[in-house]
């Protein structure tokens, strides 16, 4: 015979308590809503997932609306900024009677300059994303000069905005050494600096520096004399061999552990190199 299922009255039983009814399969009794649908409550929409969704829409119209911004205003800023066709003429006119480089630039001393001044010289387009930003903030952050400057933005500073260095003046320089990278190749660059960098002394220019220090032509410079002069650049007057020998030698040592860090240089070359007698011409 089969077998007698008691079934229970509605309203009865577990089903009346708490709203939940069971049914029977072979697997054993299954927990039914009272929707009809397998226990738990019923589902409700994900709304976080599209919330994330929105956020994220709003993020990138804000960053592509800041890009379209920063573009506009730096194409403004080269529109405004001044032609450099005109460097080679200017470094003629600031050389100060010192006399222009006059065959190939001194290897030695562009090697030394690039390892202490820009060590990405050869690689970025005339601004170190990181170092504008620094030398643009510096400022504002109480520093009278935080560094961070290309070579290009150098050469800028010293032939079109007079050597300032306000905030205008600065981001005034990012435009034109973005324009003097375009314009000129790098060896033309380093050419245009060194015949217009000031190092101290009274001696514009690598020529007039060589000869004034150490009584020799730019490209017969030895390891450490092209290595005092690259350090001079930064703070000339601070940095006069003649009148603040120590202080010289301890800028020419970190030059010399530039050109370590960049391969260059080994350190036991770089070592006696420091060693080495610099042969000052006398007087001063």
């Amino acid at each position: 015979m089969p077998p007698v299922t008691r079934e229970q009255p509605a309203g009865t039983g577990l089903a009346a308590l708490g709203g939940t009814t069971y049914r029977h399969s072979r697997r054993g009794p299954v927990v039914v809503s009272p929707a009809g649908g397998r226990g738990g409550n019923p589902r409700r929409p994900d709304r976080s997932h599209g919330l994330r969704r929105s956020a994220g829409r709003r993020l990138l119209t804000a960053v592509v609306s800041l890009l379209l911004l920063t573009g506009i205003g730096f194409g403004l800023l080269l529109a405004l900024t001044p032609g450099v066709g005109d460097a080679p003429a200017r470094v003629a006119t600031q050389t100060r009677g010192g006399g222009l480089l006059v065959g190939s630039p001194p290897l030695r001393v562009q090697q030394a300059l690039v390892a202490t001044e820009d060590s990405r010289f050869y690689s970025h387009s005339g601004v170190d994303p990181i170092g504008s930003l620094r030398a643009v903030l510096g400022p504002l952050l109480g520093q009278a000069d935080p560094g961070g400057a290309t070579l290009d933005q150098q050469l800028a500073k010293l032939l079109y905005t007079g050597g300032r260095r306000t905030l205008t003046d600065r981001i005034e320089q990012v435009a034109l050494a973005v324009k003097i990278d375009h314009r000129y190749s790098k060896p033309e660059i380093l050419r245009l600096y060194l015949d217009t960098a000031y190092f101290g002394h009274s001696y514009t220019g690598i020529a007039a520096a060589a000869r004034g220090y150490f009584g020799r032509r730019p490209q017969d410079l030895s390891w450490t004399q092209a290595s005092m002069l690259a350090g001079l650049v930064q703070a000339p007057s601070a940095y006069d061999p003649f009148t603040h020998l120590a202080l010289a030698r301890s800028r020419q040592r970190h030059v010399l552990d530039r050109l370590v860090a960049t391969r260059v240089l080994t350190r036991s070359a770089a070592d006696a190199a420091y060693a080495a007698p610099l042969r000052l011409v006398s007087g001063g």
